[in-house]
């Protein structure tokens, strides 16, 4: 009897000495969803918005500022009076002009008389043809010296409405040469206008960027208050020479539109980017390298599970790396702590991939 029986309890004791194999453990992980880059970035710069329009006006004579009317920043309507300058030199003037032009007014009027008088005397046979035409000469030259009295008070009209200074359009006044009480001579500039309704960015960019600028280069342009104020340009002209000091050439970029935030004056980040080849790129954390080939560990979301998948790198960053085969848009991918997973082990995605 103790054969059957010891034999069963060996039986019992080999079973009872296998431990079953624990499970593999559930690692959680970081992840990133695959996305295919077609925009190289060239780069951000600080600029403005200027308008493409500007005008630098001055007195049409010279004379003292008498009075400014306008501040920088206030929007002017076509007509509206800038400045003005003391008016007395050529109110002065006006004076000279019509007293010139009242004394040719009488000797005209003589003229007119002699004239009729001699042509009567000799219509009558009593006066000599001398006497007719010396009468009828100075009427000539009466009649052109009026003509030219009157050219001269419209002249001297002129120069008095000169001393006034108005814009012949809309704009805003964005600067002021001189002020009041100042002596300008005639065309100096006095005051900047611009007009508000064409507006561009305006940048200044490295002349060796400018060089080597791709053909289908987009600008991306945001308010740098308002970030969400924004729009694409692209290149109107760009300034042939570069500057000394800092070896810059400004570029002036047309808007594709213009938002209400996009004032005169306001400072905006233009972001420059070009259309290239679809790649990808992943977190340098994501790689790894084995026997001098480089992987990344796929995720498959149904079974969360996770596979190594090999991979090319085309170009690697501090922090990041463009690959190429192996992978597409769409594809999640272990972002971090690629070097302790297994084929096939179960992993648990951070919140961001749920």
């Amino acid at each position: 009897m103790k054969g059957p029986w010891t034999f069963l309890m060996a039986l019992l004791l080999v079973a009872c000495s296998k431990e079953e194999a624990p499970p593999e453990p559930v690692r959680p992980v970081l992840s990133v969803e695959v996305q295919a880059l077609d925009q190289q970035a060239l780069g951000r710069f600080a600029g403005n918005i200027q308008a493409r329009y500007e005008t630098n006006v001055g007195f049409r004579v010279p004379g003292r500022i008498a009075r400014r009317n306008v501040d920088v920043g206030a929007e002017v309507k076509k007509g509206d009076l800038l400045a003005t300058l003391d008016p007395t030199d050529q109110q002065n003037q006006l004076l000279a002009a019509q007293g010139d032009l009242a004394r040719i007014e009488a000797q005209y009027i003589n003229a007119q008389a002699n004239a009729r008088r001699q042509q009567q005397l000799f219509d009558r046979g009593v006066g000599a043809q001398a006497q007719l035409d010396i009468a009828q000469t100075d009427l000539k030259t009466t009649g052109a010296s009026l003509e030219q009295a009157k050219a001269a008070v419209q002249q001297a009209r002129d120069q008095l409405n000169y001393s006034e200074l108005h814009t012949d359009h809309d704009a805003v006044v964005t600067a002021w040469n001189a002020e009041a009480g100042q002596v300008v001579t005639a065309g100096q500039q006095v005051v900047t206008l611009a007009r508000p309704d064409i507006k561009e960015a305006v940048i200044d960019l490295p002349a060796d960027l400018v060089d080597r600028l791709p053909a289908g280069v987009v600008f991306e342009v945001a308010a740098q208050l308002d970030p969400a104020t924004r729009t694409t340009a692209t290149v109107r002209e760009i300034e042939p020479q570069a500057q000394s000091a800092t070896r810059t050439r400004r570029a002036r970029l047309t808007l594709a539109e213009t938002p209400p935030g996009f004032r005169l004056g306001t400072a905006i980040s233009v972001t420059l980017s070009s259309a290239i080849e679809p790649r990808i790129e992943l977190p340098l954390s994501a790689l790894q390298e084995v026997d001098g080939k480089a992987r990344i560990w796929l995720i498959d979301p149904q079974n969360q599970t996770v596979s190594p998948r090999d991979v090319r790198i085309i170009e690697r960053s501090a922090d990041s790396v463009l690959v190429a085969n192996g992978i597409k848009p769409g594809d999640r991918v272990v972002s971090a702590g690629v070097n302790s997973l297994k084929p096939g082990q179960k992993v648990k995605l951070d919140e961001d991939a749920r």
